[in-house]
């Protein structure tokens, strides 16, 4: 008996209990959409709270929003305009639409290089699954969805694929926040879109998904990462790019190369830390490094965070090194400063090459602007291979030619106070759509109890989409109105509450045993007399017995993880044990 993602089981499961429903589903649904129900947005907002705490609370990360909507031009600059493409093959026959290497892989279980030449020669030994017709060679397909900013055709723009970009174009407010200073680290929860060829697998291929990134910017010459000490000992399991598979303490990794930086394992260690925290068992947990021909356009370098499940090991967070591409791109398109001023240790005497502005050309030339074009061109320092020819400025938010009549060029000796960098950047990205599935696939136990199939989660009482129910054991006796009262109570306090009077006792430890509910307050005969209620917990499925007073603090602090439920039975008695 197993209740998981391949069978579908799990899913049939989730529909059930409110934790996901296909989008649309009344017209039919639109493969790779999902809504979340009053389980699964709880149980998604308890993982986006938990990610929060490892990253802007724990690692201090500034945590920002910013836009899903983003106009071209940052897109043609970012390179995901001719670089963020699939392969698609289409059936000849059918027509129908498939992404060919996640093809090749399903039909013939070959990991094939992701390059024209190679995919095209094994769409040639395989056929259309729908019809088997045969399949056309790959034509590249890019994964934006496209839309229009205001009437009339409006301002090309895009649905973000990631919410990376949205950080990267405010990098200088960013830095101002951070007062000048590497390194920093900003956060990010939202929606990303992709449209993807031939989404599958429910909640693990989507077209709009949620995403948890961050960006940590730092000097790359800064040498070693202090906080890294405190992590180099941790074992990872770790696939290299053409390697074996090994298990090594995340020091040596770094020492013999197969991690390029300190930085870089550094957030995989606190990607793994946090993957267990919610509930992931750290045995199906391992870290594979990307090979050349998948390396996402940006990337220098990447880890794919992978979780093993009924579908085989997927991808829950990449932790990439973007180098200094995004920074670089973003100041070379819009002019805007990427920079950061590393200062020395003391001031130094250097020689550059300046523009020298002749006044007598800019006056006529520019009238007003002449001064802040004047000033704009003193402010460059010239590379040694420009031999002159026209000058691009940026003055006032405006793109200005400047004739090389305007300028002579000069070397003069500087003192210098310290160097410009464009920092580099470590991205840990994480998809909780496939953290949510795999989590739940990882935590749902099937037994047998009296003959029928029981199924409970469990899930840690940080996470639990609810975590406390409350049941009269009686509908008489007046244990309803308590029950209804406590309830309330808990509410008043802060905390979540699953009511159930329906069915036998039983039945209603069940329903919340299969929804992951930690833990169940029941009102008894004893409760109007002496104030008193029983508490099980979902695991054990032992009782104690407390003070309904007692209860609000209780259940808080196990939520929190600040008490377990050994510290709960030394407080208590025990209740019919």
């Amino acid at each position: 008996m197993t209740v998981d993602l391949k069978s579908g089981s799990l899913y049939a499961l989730l529909k059930r209990r409110g934790f996901i429903y296909p989008s649309f589903d009344i017209y039919g649904g639109v493969s790779g959409f999902y809504d979340y129900g009053p389980r699964g947005a709880a149980l998604l907002r308890r993982l986006q709270e938990e990610w929060r705490k490892f990253f802007v609370v724990q690692e201090g990360f500034y945590e920002v929003e910013t836009a899903e909507i983003t106009p071209e031009e940052v897109f043609r600059a970012s390179g995901h305009l001719d670089r963020f493409n699939d392969y698609l093959t289409r059936c000849t026959s059918c027509g129908a639409s498939y992404r060919a290497d996640n093809l090749i892989e399903e039909l013939t279980g070959k990991e094939v290089r992701v390059e024209p030449a190679a995919l095209n020669s094994e769409l040639k030994k395989i056929r259309c699954p729908r019809c088997g017709g045969e399949l056309a060679d790959v034509e590249e397909f890019n994964l934006m969805f496209s839309t229009a900013v205001g009437p009339g055709g409006g301002k090309k723009s895009y649905l973000r694929p990631e919410t990376a970009q949205g950080i990267f174009v405010n990098f200088p407010h960013l830095l101002r926040e951070a007062r000048g200073k590497l390194p920093f680290g900003v956060a990010q929860i939202g929606r990303g879109f992709r449209n993807e060829i031939s989404p599958r697998q429910g909640l693990i291929r989507m077209r709009e998904f949620h995403m948890a990134e961050g960006e940590f910017f730092f000097n790359p010459s800064a040498g070693r990462y202090p906080p890294f000490n405190g992590v180099q000992g941790e074992v990872l399991r770790l696939l290299p790019a053409g390697g074996e598979e090994a298990v090594l303490r995340t020091g040596e990794a770094v020492e013999r190369g197969i991690i390029r930086s300190e930085y870089l394992a550094y957030f995989m260690v606190i990607s793994k830390r946090f993957l267990e925290h919610i509930g992931l068992d750290g045995g199906r947990i391992r870290f594979r490094q990307h090979r050349k021909d998948e390396m996402a356009h940006y990337a220098r370098d990447c880890w794919d965070g992978e979780v093993l499940t009924s579908l085989g090991w997927i991808e829950v967070v990449g932790i990439a090194d973007r180098s200094a591409y995004d920074l670089s791109r973003h100041q070379d398109a819009s002019g805007a400063k990427m920079e950061v001023l590393i200062p020395y240790d003391e001031p130094r005497r250097v020689r550059v090459r300046r523009l020298r502005p002749r006044m007598d050309v800019l006056g006529p030339l520019f009238r007003g602007k002449a001064k802040a074009v004047s000033q704009a061109m003193e402010a460059l320092e010239v590379p040694e291979d420009f031999s002159g020819g026209d000058v691009i400025l940026e003055v006032s938010g405006e793109r200005l030619k400047v004739p090389e009549e305007a300028y002579e060029i000069q070397e003069v000796e500087e003192v210098v106070t310290g160097e410009r960098i464009i920092p580099n950047v470590i991205e840990p990205s994480f998809g909780l759509d496939r953290i949510f599935a795999a989590l739940l696939e990882h935590s749902v136990d099937v037994k047998e109890k009296e003959g029928e199939e029981y199924r409970v989660m469990h899930l840690p009482p940080w996470v639990a989409p609810l975590p406390v129910a409350v049941f009269p054991l009686l509908t008489r006796g007046g244990m309803v109105d308590i029950a209804l009262q406590i309830a309330r109570e808990l509410r008043e306090g802060g905390i979540e509450v699953f009511y159930d009077e329906a069915g036998s006792i039983g039945r209603r430890y069940a329903r919340a045993d299969e929804i992951g509910i930690p833990l169940a307050v029941t009102v008894d005969h004893r409760t109007a007399e002496d104030g008193t209620v029983t508490l099980r917990e979902r695991d054990s499925t032992s009782q104690v017995r407390l003070p309904m007073k007692e209860l609000e603090g209780v259940v808080g602090d196990y939520t929190r993880g600040c008490i377990d439920w050994k510290d709960i039975k030394k407080r208590y008695p025990p209740q019919g044990e």
